[in-house]
């Protein structure tokens, strides 16, 4: 499937090839911004065996590229401050509504009531400096998840299959 989301907030624009399957993702994909200066992202994301992150490159044009492993368990490498992500099951790139799902779908959070907290690897853009993110998801109803971290709260709406359709101050999906 092919997905594209615009900035709300800011300009940027995404586009993301994505496959599902009953446990995870593979997905690639590109994102142009304006802010906090204009940046070109180009990334892979790879989240298989219980919606786990797995792998993700992101290569920043003008930057540089970032490849981030991770054992299924909690081990992060590819980043020198690997430890500080210890734990951590997922990452979360920067303005990209995609990294949302994979907490999401995991605990199924669209569908059923319950609230998680997670840590993230979380990557900024453009520069691609990864740190440990704490995330909060609490299911609000069928296909509305509260997501909040560091004193900033927003309703995501989600389609059948958890993906982002509306992230208020951050995206709204196209089509």
């Amino acid at each position: 499937m092919r997905l594209v989301w615009h900035g709300t907030d800011e300009w940027r624009q995404e586009l993301c090839e994505l496959t599902l399957s009953g446990d995870g993702l593979a997905a690639t994909g590109a994102q142009l911004g304006n802010a906090p200066q204009p940046y070109r992202a180009a990334y892979e994301l790879e989240a298989r065996g219980d919606w786990v992150t797995r792998r993700l490159r992101v290569e920043v044009a003008g930057v540089g590229t970032l490849e981030l492993r991770h054992d299924g368990k909690g081990t992060w490498v590819g980043v020198e401050n690997a430890a500080e992500l210890e734990g951590a099951l997922d990452c979360d790139l920067a303005f990209s509504p995609l990294t949302n799902l994979m907490p999401i779908r995991r605990h199924r959070l669209h569908e059923q009531p319950g609230a998680v907290d997670f840590e993230m690897a979380w990557v900024s853009l453009p520069d691609l400096k990864v740190h440990r993110d704490a995330q909060r998801y609490e299911h609000l109803e069928p296909g509305l998840v509260r997501f909040s971290n560091d004193g900033f709260t927003a309703d995501l709406e989600l389609d059948e299959d958890g993906l982002v359709l509306t992230y208020p101050g951050l995206a709204q999906r196209a089509g």
